[in-house]
């Protein structure tokens, strides 16, 4: 099982910003900006394109709303999706408030926010959507 499903599964603590029957949205806790959040699909799958075709549709779907509540949340020029997928064997795709293209550059230092930066961030997003 991996950290992604025991997220899921309740068994370690995220800050969740959306879910649905397929998927799960969660700020990540290394984050590149404020607002850099989660999508994983609930079903347990390494690479993103080994996910389900019907996820990959409803994917886009369920991110959508998100994008714009974070974009809504945050001054940039833009939300970008990333996928990378290297440090964990599930796949997900990063959504990321960018005004420039090295804001999503993964070498960059990460923020460190702490547990009520984190907790604002939430509720600013989610009160967007």
């Amino acid at each position: 099982m991996t950290i992604f499903s025991k997220i899921i599964n309740g068994e370690i603590p995220s800050y969740k910003i959306a879910a649905s029957e397929k998927f799960y949205a969660f700020l990540d806790i290394f984050p590149l900006q404020k607002g850099h959040t989660l999508i994983v699909p609930k079903v347990e799958v390494d690479k993103i394109f080994e996910v389900p075709d019907a996820y990959l549709n409803e994917l886009m779907q369920f991110a959508k709303p998100i994008a714009k509540a974070i974009e809504a949340s945050f001054p940039c020029n833009r939300v970008s999706m990333v996928t990378v997928g290297l440090e964990v064997p599930h796949a997900h795709v990063h959504l990321i408030p960018i005004n420039a293209a090295d804001d999503i550059n993964f070498a960059n230092p990460k923020l460190q926010l702490t547990t009520e930066e984190f907790k604002e961030i939430q509720k600013l997003i989610v009160s967007k959507l």
